[in-house]
């Protein structure tokens, strides 16, 4: 990918941070053509940054909100769907 697809990927201003995000899931789909588990694979790939983010940025106990969200997420999936609704533009 150059550079001038990177700005344009991302150049809508009406955007969520998270809108963004799934934007680029949708990008590395793309990149993974028809392989097996695309969609497994490019979820990956953002995880282990988003993993190493939280370990670089979240202090000693970095572990402690994304084990937070992942308890959301199996325990209380309707919270946590309205978290990513909250997160989202009313475009979505």
């Amino acid at each position: 990918m150059d550079k001038r697809h990177d700005a344009t990927l991302f150049a809508d201003d009406h955007l969520t941070p998270l809108d963004k995000t799934e934007q680029f899931y949708q990008n590395l789909l793309s990149h993974y053509a028809n392989g097996d588990d695309k969609e497994l694979r490019a979820a990956s790939k953002l995880l282990l940054v988003a993993l190493e983010k939280f370990q670089c940025h979240g202090g000693p106990a970095w572990y402690a909100l994304m084990y937070e969200y992942i308890n959301i997420a199996i325990h209380e999936p309707e919270k946590f769907e309205l978290i990513l609704q909250q997160n989202r533009s009313s475009t979505h």
